[in-house]
């Protein structure tokens, strides 16, 4: 393939994905001859349920002879309403190669479900991972979650609001937490938007931003945000840290220039990384902080 037919695919790869939403991500899995992935990574499990309905499965990423690795579970974005794990094997396979165990799941979505149900998907998958990720040679104890835009959301509540991770039986099961793009404090919710829709009927609006539950003795936590993302404005980041320190928890944000929304998921990917270094400060952050 010529250099010009390459950055011709990519830049069509990146079109596509403003045009359509992270849920289409999957596209970066499929051109090998353009994004051929990481190497020295094992898909070790697909299809694992972690409850009753058919959204609620999970597939495990590692570096290829994993023991005792810690481990990530990562939450992809698609406004609470769309999303597939599938299509996020290429970021789940960049933080294998990074010496993580990588735990990917679905969740319910709207409108099969409203707040919390998907923060409750996302506590149960890291009961589950506690319960069974020495298996796959992860280990428990040094555990951490992740995610981009929605999926930043569950990240976060499930590090700060401790009610989440108590109910599944894992109160204290995250260790460190990084947000992609993540929407912390994003009340009041514009009329007819998804965030009406996934929060609207809840009766206490700020009992469902993470911000409301920024306090001491929080899981460290690295914030990262595009400063040219219209669609989550990197004031959620600035907020929820702000609020953190103030509690004395530590909170980092970084903001990386001339990067927007898709952007900063787009740069864990082989083609994009020189975009922004988004996966080498969340590997660092979680190589520093479990270990």
């Amino acid at each position: 393939m010529t250099i010009t037919r390459r950055w011709a695919i990519a830049g069509a790869i990146t079109a596509f994905a403003a045009v359509s939403g992270c849920t289409r991500l999957g596209t970066l899995n499929g051109v090998n001859d353009l994004t051929p992935g990481d190497g020295g990574t094992d898909r070790l499990a697909a299809d694992v349920a972690y409850g009753r309905d058919p959204r609620q499965q999970l597939d495990i990423y590692a570096p290829t002879g994993a023991r005792t690795a810690p481990v990530l579970v990562f939450f992809y974005g698609g406004s609470w309403n769309s999303g597939r794990r599938q299509d996020y094997a290429f970021a789940a396979r960049a933080l294998a190669a990074r010496g993580f165990v990588v735990v990917v799941p679905d969740y319910r979505l709207v409108p099969q479900v409203t707040y919390p149900g998907f923060v409750e998907d996302g506590a149960a998958a890291v009961a589950w991972a506690v319960a069974n990720i020495a298996r796959y040679g992860g280990d428990p104890a040094r555990l951490g979650v992740t995610g981009h835009s929605a999926g930043a959301y569950i990240a976060l509540m499930l590090a700060l609001d401790r009610r989440w991770l108590a109910a599944a039986g894992t109160p204290d099961a995250v260790k460190a937490a990084v947000g992609l793009a993540g929407p912390y404090d994003f009340a009041p919710f514009e009329p007819g938007g998804a965030a009406e829709a996934a929060f609207g009927g809840f009766p206490d609006v700020r009992a469902t931003q993470p911000v409301t539950y920024a306090r001491a003795g929080a899981p460290p936590v690295l914030l990262l945000t595009g400063a040219d993302d219209t669609t989550v404005r990197p004031r959620n980041a600035v907020n929820l840290a702000a609020a953190l320190t103030a509690a004395g928890s530590a909170a980092t944000v970084k903001t990386y220039p001339g990067i927007g929304h898709i952007g900063i998921i787009l740069a864990l990917s082989k083609p994009f990384r020189g975009k922004a270094p988004a996966l080498a400060d969340s590997a660092a952050f979680f190589r520093a902080r479990l270990g």
